[in-house]
């Protein structure tokens, strides 16, 4: 039987990977540094029992999710592929958060509904996984999802399903818009110069004293999510080399003239596509701030509206406004802003990453119950009764139901009781090689 005065000892080691995302095996470190300070002397723990409270707590609080009379959203996404498997989250998010946050949802405004682990996933397995999810949630008024081929196949075919339930969809503005501007540059001749003088550019001074004007990092995947960054720097790079005349009396600003010679020839289009650029931004802020409702409806159109009228993104992200804003009236939510963004669970995937980056081994395993503690605000209260609710063998059971068999696991099954003992030391004639 635990002790009473061992719970708040517990807690805190969960709170400090919780609160301060840091990997398991910096909380034993943490509470060395801290522990001159600490009112009582306390035993540090070895990492792997810092791993099983969170995990006990994690499964405690996933296994509590029940239906609420609130409406709500849901947000479904799929992690990157880890290993040999990809997990689907599923969030649940109240409709009125938006509202009362007055600004954008983040990880802690929501709370995991569902964790679903599989080597990859199409339209039938992420509907089958829907509806074991919702059986235990509840039905939401709308799913939130980005463009994946495999999520809208799956949410189709749940919808499909479920006529009467009458359960809309909403397709994640930043991946829209990041496809909208794919379309309209990824094959552009001059955009594809741009990033070929930017890329040479960067290894010229990468290691020298301009070290400083090194562009963002373009990504090959999911390039056009981050390119708003690339066309700021671009903006600060043309205003800094500036005209045709000469730099006399600054080296600096001649080497730099030098080094980015190839983005004057491109500065028309350059000029186009900082500006396309930085609307969109503007647009996407809006709709990640302050979600979607007649109001933002008429602020979007007067951003796009600064745009071309045949402009291809103008047109694409119109249609997206009308679609969305047919959503808003259907699900009669009055003037409640609806959530249009799956950057909630985009930044939970990454504070999972931080947590568990240290794992010496890049697999998806019983840490993904980690995720149920990084959503939602849990007091010292809510932690300890957790713990008491949720026995490690309760745990490492509902591990054993949704998790299957690591790699790791795997090797030791095959290989372990074939390894010969190790041999002891000494006492041992010595084998001269022939």
């Amino acid at each position: 039987m635990e002790t009473p005065d061992a719970i708040p000892y517990r807690t805190l080691c969960v709170l400090i990977v919780v609160c301060g995302i840091v990997s398991f095996r910096s909380v034993p470190r943490i509470l060395q540094v801290f522990q001159p300070s600490l009112r009582a002397v306390v035993r540090i723990p070895h990492f792997t029992s810092v791993i099983h409270w969170t995990l006990r707590v994690g499964v405690a609080i996933f296994k509590q999710v029940s239906m609420i009379a609130d409406p709500w959203v849901a947000i479904i996404d799929c992690s990157i592929e880890i290993g040999t498997r990809k997990a689907l989250v599923v969030l649940r998010v109240r409709l009125s958060a938006l509202h009362h946050k007055q600004g954008a949802i983040g990880p802690r405004d929501c709370e995991c509904i569902g964790l679903e682990m599989s080597h990859t996933w199409n339209g039938p397995l992420v509907s089958a996984a829907l509806s074991r999810v919702f059986e235990k949630s509840g039905i939401p008024r709308a799913i939130v999802k980005d463009g994946g081929s495999d999520l809208n196949k799956g949410v189709k075919l749940f919808c499909a399903q479920r006529p009467e339930q009458n359960i809309c969809t909403i397709d994640d503005a930043g991946h829209f818009a990041a496809n909208a501007l794919k379309s309209l540059f990824a094959k552009s001749r001059p955009f594809i110069a741009f990033l070929k003088t930017t890329s040479q550019a960067a290894a010229h001074i990468r290691q020298t004293d301009l070290a400083w004007l090194l562009p963002p990092k373009v990504r090959s995947k999911g390039r056009f999510q981050g390119i708003t960054k690339v066309a700021k720097w671009a903006r600060k790079i043309l205003d800094l080399i500036g005209g045709n005349n000469k730099a006399k009396g600054n080296f600096d600003l001649r080497k730099v003239r030098k080094t980015f010679a190839g983005l004057v020839k491109l500065r028309p289009f350059l000029n186009r596509f900082c500006h396309t650029c930085s609307v969109t931004e503007v647009f996407l802020e809006l709709m990640k701030t302050q979600g979607l409702n007649e109001t933002t409806y008429i602020e979007a159109n007067n951003v796009l509206a600064k745009l071309p009228v045949r402009s291809l993104l103008r047109i694409r992200l119109s249609k997206w406004l009308d679609k969305h804003i047919k959503v808003h009236r259907a699900l009669a939510i009055g003037p409640l802003p609806l959530l249009v963004s799956t950057d909630a669970i985009e930044s939970l995937f990454g504070l999972f990453k931080t947590v568990v980056q240290r794992n010496p081994q890049a697999e998806l395993n019983r840490l993904i119950f980690v995720i149920p503690l990084l959503c939602g605000n849990y007091s010292c209260s809510d932690i300890e009764h957790a713990l008491n609710r949720c026995s490690h063998a309760e745990m490492l059971r509902q591990i054993e139901q949704t998790v299957p068999p690591t790699l790791r696991q795997q090797r030791t099954q095959r290989f372990g009781q074939r390894d010969l003992p190790v041999p002891k030391s000494g006492g041992r004639s010595r084998l001269d090689g022939g």
